[in-house]
């Protein structure tokens, strides 16, 4: 629940159950659209109102959450990382509220417009955003949402607002009253935008009385409303008998019941003050005693709206559940999980994340390299035009935008500088305590320092499971400076309902080739590329540095598909690949992670700096890719291979020939030759040319 003042005037949405109002291909989606993220048999450009409708022919009950904007940048850093997790219980929708005084429809971090942005783009949910009339003039609300449907918003919460003062004051050039702006939603904008309106089940505190409150939600529902959104209440049989009298007057859009999980006794004071609501003698008998008990209380709070709710979904007459969260997850999720509705899925409509931009419905083929970092990769693609559909392109394709702030709140680690330097060391000796951060990072297993490596400047999560198919491989290599950053197992043929690799809709089958990408030192990649010969053309590479060297044995530099899925009733579906066009962009990302989230960690010129310092400029990016899918992996191999030729030789033995071989291929680089023994060393003696 957010801002509570907008709360007693704001509500729930409500979808036109009226087929005419569907957009184009809603009609044929066969699957319950769980969460806003799409599904291959669903159409991507389907609408709020539309996603509500199917769910409620099928019978299959859905949740909201409510959410505020927070009021520091590192909160919003801790939203976005709550939105992923409550995400991925399967809200239909969440949405953001409206703060007049916090200037929210700014471009700052911590504004309504931002916060529910990123909800849609970062973080591929449906959203909604509130929208008051207090303190706006008509020009300032259509300018809000003009720029609201600019970044890909789609709904819109129209609500009168609490006035900034004791007592309401009219706008002279704005809207009183939230029937007025669903009017002028409709006349500026048509049916761009799904609206929500809210209602009070025991009548708007300012309303002269309970049945003329119902007569104004009818006004705003016939004036262009989808949905409403009840304000909260603490017994079942008030919203029903709201529900009732609702449906007896002629509303018959959806009606969700808001539901306030109590949490605490300062915040139910506060919000029962704002709304204007009593608190029923039954539950002040049983707060008052344990009021100081905040878990007392929050357990409580559990049981009491578990119990509401299951009379509600039991009435029949109750599509869905609208949660206030506070802001806060444990309430929310645990009443959710009671009630059966909370359900992580751990299949994928693809195998990345996906954006809920509209103008992204088409997208479905994305460069492996972002896997672990899809809001970066959304954030450099936002201004194409149009999205890769059903392949890549080839080096004609839209180029990638810049990423310079590295700390914009969507991209930013969740984690405190103090965390990730007890994570990545709060001071380095050499290479090898970096080998050691990637290594326990692979295991799970505490650092030296008895601290678990929860992420990495390239993955903000933990190892998914799917990487954990790899895990004592990479557990090998990471150890002796193959530092990996991506991979993926070979996969013939595996159901898509497979809870670790499975993705897309349930009948099909998913294919995998085998993946890694890694830095290591130019010594390794030396012997690398020697051992990469006899694995032509079966091995694809491409190794790049800093400085520019690009070497790749990548055909015409097309790109090369690494996952595929075969569905009834569809084409093979295509949506990752190899491109090497697109690694050069991604190259300059991946470097730049180890300056911006790691040496900056440190102070300028300290050991550790250098350290990192050292590796960002003197290793190489590799990416390999095994094209025998049905085949065992062979990359480990690879890699075995290239120790092997490293120890045999003890990097002295190069022939004179090999010599000139190898100093030609990394002469941008600075290449030398040391004489040893009777061969050479090859030392790539990169230095810093920025």
């Amino acid at each position: 629940m957010v801002n509570q003042k907008q709360r007693v005037e704001g509500a729930w949405q409500s979808s036109k159950s009226d087929s005419s109002n569907s957009t184009s291909g809603g009609e044929s989606s066969k699957e319950s659209s769980r969460c806003s993220t799409p599904v291959l048999d669903a159409d991507r450009s389907d609408r709020l109102r539309d996603k509500m409708r199917r769910r409620i022919e099928s019978g299959d009950c859905w949740f909201s959450l409510e959410f505020f904007p927070p009021r520091t940048a590192s909160g919003a850093v801790n939203l976005i990382s709550r939105f992923d997790r409550m995400g991925s219980g399967g809200p239909l929708f969440i949405d953001i509220t409206w703060h007049p005084a916090g200037d929210p429809g700014s471009d700052k971090e911590t504004s309504s417009m931002m916060i529910a942005s990123t909800a849609v783009n970062y973080c591929g949910l449906e959203s909604v955003l509130h929208l008051t009339c207090c303190n706006q003039t008509r020009e300032v609300i259509t300018g809000h949402l003009a720029k609201a449907k600019h970044l890909g918003l789609k709904n819109i919460m129209a609500l009168r607002g609490d006035p900034m003062g004791t007592d309401w004051e009219e706008e002279e050039e704005g809207f009183n009253y939230a029937v007025d702006l669903v009017k002028h939603i409709r006349a500026e904008f048509d049916s761009y935008f799904d609206i929500c309106v809210a209602g009070y089940p025991t009548g708007h505190p300012e309303a002269e009385s309970y049945e003329e409150d119902l007569l104004h939600l009818k006004e705003k529902v016939e004036a262009g409303a989808d949905f409403v959104i009840s304000q909260l209440f603490f017994r079942a049989d008030t919203f029903l008998k709201f529900l009732d009298d609702c449906r007896r007057i002629g509303i018959s859009c959806p009606i969700l019941p808001g539901i306030f999980p109590i949490q605490g006794y300062q915040s139910l004071r506060q919000l029962v003050k704002l709304s204007k609501l009593e608190i029923p003698e039954e539950i002040t008998e049983v707060i008052e005693p344990i009021k100081d008990n905040d878990a007392a209380i929050r357990n409580y709070g559990i049981h009491q709206a578990v119990e509401m709710c299951r009379v509600l979904l039991d009435s029949g007459k109750v599509p869905g559940l609208h949660f206030y969260t506070l802001n806060r997850e444990v309430a929310t999720m645990e009443v959710l999980r009671q009630l059966g509705l909370w359900i992580e899925d751990p299949r994928r409509p693809l195998p990345w994340a996906v954006s809920a931009h509209p103008k992204r419905k088409v997208e479905d083929v994305r460069p492996i390299f972002w896997a672990s970092r899809p809001k970066s990769y959304i954030y450099r693609t936002q201004d194409w035009d149009e999205f890769p559909n059903g392949r890549w392109g080839n080096s004609s394709s839209p180029a990638f935008g810049e990423l310079n702030d590295y700390y914009l709140f969507y991209l930013k680690s969740k984690s405190s500088k103090d965390a990730l330097l007890q994570m990545w060391g709060e001071e380095l000796m050499n290479e090898e305590s970096v080998f050691e951060v990637f290594t326990s990072y692979i295991t799970a297993q505490p650092n030296r320092n008895g601290h678990k490596v929860m992420c990495l400047p390239w993955n903000d999560e933990p190892l998914a499971p799917e990487t954990n198919l790899l895990k004592d491989e990479l557990d090998k290599v990471n150890r002796r400076g193959v530092l990996t950053i991506n991979s993926q197992p070979n996969i013939n043929g595996k159901p898509s309902t497979d809870p670790i690799v499975g993705w897309g809709p349930p009948g099909g089958y998913v294919f995998q080739k085998a993946y890694l990408e890694f830095f290591t030192s130019s010594e390794n990649v030396s012997a690398l590329l020697k051992v990469l010969k006899k694995y032509e053309p079966r091995v694809n590479y491409h190794i790049v540095n800093v400085h520019g060297l690009n070497l790749t044995n990548a055909p015409e530099l097309q790109p090369n598909a690494v996952t595929w899925g075969i569905f009834p009733g569809r084409e093979i579906v295509q949506p990752t690949v190899v491109d090497p066009v697109s690694f050069v962009s991604w190259k300059d990302e991946a470097f730049a992670l180890w300056i911006e989230q790691w040496a900056k960690l440190y102070e300028d010129e300290s050991p550790s700096r250098m350290i990192i310092k050292y590796i960002h400029d003197n290793y190489f990016l590799v990416n390999l890719v095994d094209n025998d899918f049905p085949l065992e992996n062979c990359l480990w191999q690879v890699i075995d291979d290239m120790f092997e030729l490293i120890n045999e030789r003890c990097t002295d033995d190069l022939t004179a020939g090999e010599a000139v071989e190898m100093v030609s291929i990394f002469k941008c680089c600075g290449a030398s030759l040391i004489k040893h023994g009777g061969g050479y060393i090859l030392k790539a003696n990169i230095v810093n040319r920025s």
